[in-house]
């Protein structure tokens, strides 16, 4: 199967980065990413002999340090100016990290104070706070769409944006045109054939993976993700610092891609985000993970995105029922009872709970809904 006709040039990179990895399944990233293995270590011998067409960002030295004070000055300065949002704290990382001579913070901050590069009141609005993470790659990503934006020829576009909890290494940034299921979707099958899947997926409560009502927050979308053994997660309502990393995301796209911008279309803004991605992910140094950059703690997930959606198995034992595709009603001891519109076409199971009368509906490991024969049939939130 060839590369795909758009972004040839990222997709060969994103594969080569991720066979560069520690522990690295390079055979099963080639069947991730549709290539022959033939494939897959030709383009890995051509990166590794500095073959410049895998890459398009500068060559930069890595011998001869720097000696004298003026052409460390240049350097912080190029840094800085290659990435206008960064502090003093990344760029000396990232001098490090090109294996130049690399001044205190100190005197980082005070070259670019020298060079009008600080802005003193932004600067004094810092703040450090305490954040929690998982302990491994892959246990739970974080997805959320950043506020949209209007584009030159007047069409919005909508971010969609994906971080790992973990290493803060982001496996999808998307310019999208709408906030669709189906767009979401498509996207997440590309990510999850290539990076594989995560643990668990936490979300908000907007579209398309959360709804209001009584529908108890199900889409098709949510649906999708359980049956690829994913455990969905919502935010509480009104309480955004719980998408803390994902809105420091956002913050960070804002300031380093859009604030220094603007674009006409969504071809231009994905052209944008695939640079700039790069960049956060293999460059970037991040406060929050000691100055490391995320691409140093990421590791790809080792569950493959199955090639067939696999269907919920319920015990032998169990009720069963199957609600109908284009209404939303089980029937149960002679009654019918209303079932969120998501599962329409789906499996679920009816247990008993401890209560005379009363029963739970789930999907999976998940209670959809409640019945209780004492009550005029209706749903029941779990």
């Amino acid at each position: 199967m060839p590369w795909r006709e758009v972004s040839v040039m990222e997709e060969r990179r994103e594969f080569v980065r991720l066979a560069r990895m520690e522990v690295a399944n390079v055979r099963e990233l080639c069947r991730r990413f549709g290539i022959s293995p033939d494939v897959g270590y030709k383009w890995l011998k051509r990166w590794e002999e500095g073959d410049c067409a895998l890459q398009d960002r500068s060559r930069r030295p890595h011998e001869s340090p720097l000696r004298c004070s003026a052409e460390v000055e240049a350097r912080v300065l190029e840094v800085r100016s290659a990435h206008p949002a960064w502090g003093a704290r990344k760029i000396r990382r990232r001098l490090e990290d090109l294996g130049l001579e690399a001044p205190a913070v100190s005197t980082v901050h005070a070259i670019l104070c020298r060079h009008g590069q600080i802005d003193h009141d932004a600067s004094s609005m810092s703040r450090t706070y305490c954040r929690f993470e998982k302990e491994a790659a892959n246990l739970l990503w974080q997805m959320d769409f950043k506020g949209y934006v209007t584009l030159g020829n007047g069409v919005r576009c909508h971010p969609l944006t994906i971080l790992d909890d973990h290493s803060r290494y982001s496996p999808c940034l998307k310019a999208c045109a709408d906030q669709q299921t189906e767009t979401v979707q498509g996207h997440l099958e590309t990510t999850f054939r290539h990076y594989g899947l995560p643990d668990a997926m936490y979300v908000d409560n907007g579209s398309p993976w959360g709804v209001s009502g009584s529908s108890g927050n199900w889409t098709r979308l949510g649906v999708w993700l359980v049956k690829l053994g994913i455990f969905l997660m919502h935010s509480k309502p009104y309480h955004p610092q719980g998408r803390g990393k994902n809105e420091r995301f956002h913050r960070t796209l804002k300031a380093e891609v859009f604030t220094f911008d603007t674009f006409k279309d969504l071809r231009q803004v994905q052209r944008a985000f695939d640079r700039w991605l790069e960049v956060y992910n293999f460059q970037r140094p991040h406060e929050a993970i000691g100055q490391n950059v995320p691409a140093s703690r990421y590791r790809p997930s080792t569950r493959p995105m199955p090639k067939r959606i696999p269907e919920v198995e319920y015990d032998e034992k169990e009720i069963v029922r199957t609600v109908p595709s284009t209404k939303d009603y089980i029937s149960f001891k002679g009654r019918f009872w209303k079932m969120p519109q998501a599962f329409r076409g789906e499996r679920v199971a009816i247990r008993p709970s401890d209560r005379d009368g009363s029963y739970g509906v789930f999907f999976a490991s998940y209670q959809i809904a409640s019945i209780d024969l004492r009550q005029p049939a209706k749903l029941y939130n779990a």
